[in-house]
């Protein structure tokens, strides 16, 4: 079914808008892929705040123009799904985890900061901890010398509340 001249802008707009909130992007062929494997990897996106869509190249083409991202353009040949995300790391553990469950699921490539990446990237930096992770480790290292100050304050208290229970007992017997 092909589009007509305004939906063809609106669906470049649209990308063109997500790809300005994006940090990363990657490319990957599903041809043999079932609606029913689509419609799970399509979900497992969602929730983990990942836009993915099937486009046509000439469209993504147009939408990436212009952009950091338009180092791929040589990377859109086929069919093709188009996936970009604030958090490069989760799109990365996306793909490849997907990759493994579905043997057709075959990923191309993408983009991290403006410059282009390959398959083997996107598997190192899917193994990178999350970014919910990276943010309770940086809270936890900043935590442990407030925590640590607040038990040393309540340690000279605590200690002589023991010295005057001491003394007390000492003097009943």
């Amino acid at each position: 079914m092909s589009l007509k001249l305004a939906e063809k802008e609106q669906v470049v707009a649209t990308l063109q808008t997500r790809l300005t909130r994006a940090q990363a992007t990657v490319v990957a062929e599903y041809r043999g892929l079932t609606v029913a494997q689509m419609t799970v990897f399509r979900a497992e996106a969602q929730k983990q705040s990942v836009h993915v869509q099937v486009v046509k190249n000439t469209l993504l083409k147009r939408a990436l123009a212009g952009t950091p991202f338009a180092v791929m353009d040589h990377l859109l040949k086929g069919p093709l799904v188009f996936a970009a995300a604030e958090d490069p790391v989760a799109l990365a553990k996306l793909f490849t985890d997907h990759a493994k469950r579905f043997e057709k699921l075959v990923i191309t490539g993408g983009v991290l900061s403006g410059k282009q990446i390959d398959a083997a990237a996107i598997a190192q930096l899917s193994k990178m901890p999350s970014r919910e992770e990276l943010l309770a480790k940086l809270l936890g290292t900043m935590q442990a010398p407030v925590a640590g100050f607040v038990r040393t304050l309540n340690e000279v208290p605590s200690r002589f509340v023991r010295t005057l229970a001491a003394v007390r007992d000492q003097r009943a017997a």
